[in-house]
């Protein structure tokens, strides 16, 4: 979820880690064995006059599948569900209206299942976690492609990034 978000304009930062669960700092075998609550997210730090929060929004729900509830593409598991995590009431407003626009939308033939919760505390993940479509190309490339994520965002959204 990292790469189609770090060449925006507005974008300053962009951590992998984890977040939702009981466990403080977690790692990243803790949080794939399913015992902390955590999920694997990204926080974005973003410049609202640049990239509001509504764009960050949009850009998220074209890089996954809504309707998956039992993960993401090849990932599997509760660690692995798409979520939206909002700071503040403005931006509950925002996802949430954001979630039933795109349910009414009838771009999709199954129900929007993505989570909408309040942050909770978010620990960085591990540095070899970090930027990892930059440090291995072949690899993060291959997983998109093997994955099926770029056929689906190709699909249903016609941008792949």
């Amino acid at each position: 979820m990292v790469k189609p978000f770090d060449e925006q304009t507005g974008i300053i930062r962009i951590t992998s880690g984890y977040t939702g669960g009981h466990k403080e700092n977690p790692t990243y075998r803790e949080v794939c064995s399913e015992t902390t609550g955590h999920r694997e997210a990204v926080e974005i730090i973003y410049d609202p006059a640049l990239f509001p929060y509504e764009k960050l929004v949009e850009l998220f729900w074209t890089q996954i599948d809504p309707t998956d509830a039992g993960g993401q593409f090849f990932d599997r598991g509760e660690s692995y569900k798409a979520a939206i995590y909002f700071h503040d009431e403005e931006q509950k407003r925002i996802a949430m209206a954001s979630r039933q626009e795109l349910e009414q939308s009838g771009r999709f033939n199954a129900p929007i299942v993505t989570d909408i919760f309040e942050a909770k505390p978010f620990y960085e993940a591990e540095i070899e976690h970090q930027d990892y479509y930059k440090k291995h190309p072949i690899r993060y490339n291959a997983y998109h492609q093997g994955s099926g994520r770029a056929g689906f965002i190709k699909k249903y959204n016609q941008r792949s990034l």
